[in-house]
């Protein structure tokens, strides 16, 4: 028997907020993982169960709606995580928006989604050196869940999240506790970087166009809707020849001709492209 009692109605209910307030759809299958991560907000606030929990959360919004969120939201993140992207961005990106941006001198990156900052920070290592000094180039990081975005923001791994890096790179790039336990990102790494609180279904604030977006492994948790909508608010602040990654289990439908396919879940915009 289970701690605390869930009903249909209470599933329902949460699923119906959670959707309204950031576009996931919770399905009959993910029941178990909400309770799971809701029993604790539950056992914190000393309630009895699932509808004195959302009596809770109706009155005291302000307060408890925003771990409400950051309790269900999923995140799983490593640094380099599908490495193809990264590879793609040195070898062809670049070149690109070095000829593209020349006038300009100017390189804007959204990572949208970027969790506990490890798509970020790879990011970073990947642009470092390669446009002039005199370039302007910025990473926007944005998230939902305020408490992975603090972490982010503080930049401290275990050895077991850096553990894909190499000696150059953690040496490079981190700094490494006494005990050699954690590992903390150097200051001139997150010198580009602009980590902000976000949600992809509300106003966005920024007001320039993007050359690049990374939502990896984020429209997964959407319906359909809800990713025809983002996908064209994506082509509306790309640049014209913008690029959009998705994750590895994502794609996008052929009715959105504003992108062409490029494979290995990468997309350019481009007026009424084929795709290839």
């Amino acid at each position: 028997m289970k701690e605390f009692l869930c009903t249909d109605r209470d599933f329902k209910e949460i699923a119906s907020l959670v959707y309204s307030a950031c576009g996931i759809v919770l399905g009959e299958h993910k029941r178990e993982m909400v309770y799971s991560r809701l029993a604790r907000r539950i056992r914190e606030r000393k309630l009895t169960d699932f509808k004195a929990y959302l009596e809770y959360l109706n009155s005291h919004k302000d307060q408890e709606f925003d771990a409400f969120i950051n309790a269900i939201t999923t995140n799983l993140t490593s640094f380099f995580r599908e490495i193809h992207h990264f590879e793609f961005i040195k070898s062809e990106l670049v070149p690109a928006l070095l000829k593209a941006n020349k006038n300009s001198k100017r390189v804007r990156i959204w990572s949208a989604g970027c969790s506990t900052g490890e798509e970020p920070y790879s990011l970073a290592m990947t642009l470092n050196n390669a446009f002039p000094s005199n370039w302007d180039v910025k990473i926007l990081a944005t998230d939902l869940d305020s408490n992975v975005l603090a972490k982010a923001q503080k930049g401290i791994y275990t050895a077991a999240n850096v553990n894909g890096l190499d000696d150059v790179q953690l040496k490079r790039w981190f700094l490494k506790s006494k005990d050699g336990e954690n590992y903390k990102v150097k200051d001139r790494l997150k010198e580009s970087i602009s980590f902000k609180r976000l949600n992809l279904l509300q106003d966005w604030p920024m007001k320039g166009s993007f050359d690049l977006i990374l939502c990896r492994n984020v429209v997964i948790y959407f319906d359909k809707e809800t990713k025809d909508q983002l996908f064209k608010r994506y082509a509306n602040i790309l640049n014209e020849q913008g690029y959009l990654f998705l994750g590895h289990s994502e794609s996008m439908g052929k009715e959105h001709t504003q992108f062409k396919n490029l494979g290995k879940t990468m997309y350019q915009k481009g007026q009424n492209a084929r795709r290839v």
